[in-house]
């Protein structure tokens, strides 16, 4: 299957913000922002003006920055939320209720006749304003099918933007996430945005799953920061977008990914994954001698992504017991060395036997090759 179409709403400043380590200033969500805008997000998604004073000041920052990606809030739905948010500049609101019956218990305890009129209500309020809206059937995973498509079909009737489709405590398989978008993308005309967390790491999987059923829009964050584990990360599903459907990444500076990420980092405090698809440390790196050697004959035979795209090179480990000889040869010819055959076999035997004790640094091993003596010496 193939993604027909894609947007990418940034929530790293509304998400990412309920991340435990995340306590943004104002002046690194404006720094984030044009980190973000740069980079071609078609949205960035704030916190609610009403969840505290300095919350609606930086959406009116954000609004005030101008940046191309268009303005976002998440707020409950309820006109007085909207309206703060409509009065502070955002170009749309994020609206949700829940819908599952453990969540409709432990918050706004109303039926579902009711969240239909009270969205209906929120969505008129804001279409005649002109701004964007979506609507959310939060913890939709643990809600009633039939129940929750009855809801979208009559919020649908109402004008929305978008419907979302929120995997809330990341409960969901990629197969239920598609037959789940199938189904609403039966019910209702409108877009379909996909909110999925991690908490059983399937995040990115089910983005994806998302896109090809028919969803047009994902929520991400930088390194996937959010509540507990987080949702889908944006270098995530740029990698696997990028293998699937590339046309669709196209529109992004893909090369300014690294950097974002480690933008995003060094203002939490934390370091990038080293797992971290594209941008963690040694995601382009080859250590193993046989991969060495398929890497250097042809890239495309242990990497999937390639790392020029992101602005970033590849590397091939040598000082370790598990070099092989192609990793040296090439090494020594980067060196401006003609070593012959039985010269490299000779120096990777006597790199393995070394490393075996500790791991060399490159300029041990180039120190070594500088000075290996020819088969006659």
């Amino acid at each position: 299957m193939t993604v027909e179409r894609m947007a990418i709403i940034d929530s790293t400043l509304r998400e990412g913000e309920q991340f435990a380590g995340a306590d943004f200033t104002t002046d690194q969500k404006l720094e984030i922002i044009a980190a973000l805008d740069e980079f071609g997000v078609d949205y960035i998604e704030m916190t609610s003006p009403a969840a505290s004073p300095q919350s609606e000041a930086d959406l009116r920052a954000a609004v005030a920055a101008r940046p191309r990606a268009r303005v976002l809030t998440h707020t409950r739905c309820s006109i007085e939320d909207v309206d703060r948010a409509l009065a502070a500049g955002a170009d749309g609101v994020n609206v949700l209720f829940a819908t599952s019956d453990v969540l409709r218990r432990a918050s706004h305890r109303r039926s579902l006749d009711e969240v239909i009129d009270i969205a209906c209500r929120v969505i008129s309020h804001v279409r005649s304003a002109g701004r964007e809206i979506r609507f959310s059937c939060e913890d939709a995973f643990r809600s009633d099918l039939e129940e929750i498509l009855a809801v979208y079909r009559a919020v649908d009737a109402c004008g929305p933007n978008r419907v979302g489709i929120a995997d809330t405590v990341g409960i969901a398989t990629p197969r239920e996430v598609e037959e789940m978008v199938v189904a609403v993308r039966a019910a209702v005309g409108c877009d379909i945005e996909f909110h999925g967390h991690n908490d059983t790491g399937c995040a990115v999987a089910n983005a994806l799953a998302a896109l090809e059923a028919g969803a047009t829009h994902i929520d991400t964050t930088v390194l996937g920061i959010g509540e507990r584990n987080g949702i889908a990360s944006l270098s995530g599903l740029i990698a696997r977008i990028g293998t699937v459907s590339p046309e669709r990444v196209e529109s992004y500076r893909l090369d300014l990914l690294p950097q974002l990420d480690a933008q995003v980092a060094a203002t939490l405090g934390i370091g990038v994954p080293f797992n971290a698809p594209i941008t963690g440390a040694f995601a382009f790196t080859h250590k193993a001698g046989m991969h060495s050697n398929a890497v250097l004959r042809d890239p495309r035979s242990y990497e999937v992504l390639q790392p020029e795209r992101y602005g970033l090179d590849r590397q091939i480990l040598i000082g370790h017991r598990l070099v092989g000889r192609n990793a040296i040869r090439d090494r020594a010819a980067s060196l401006g060395l003609d070593l012959d055959e039985e010269q490299i076999a000779a120096a990777t035997a006597e790199i393995k036997r070394l490393a075996d004790s500790a791991t060399l640094a490159d300029e041990q091993v180039d120190d070594l090759l500088l000075r290996w003596p020819s088969p006659a010496a």
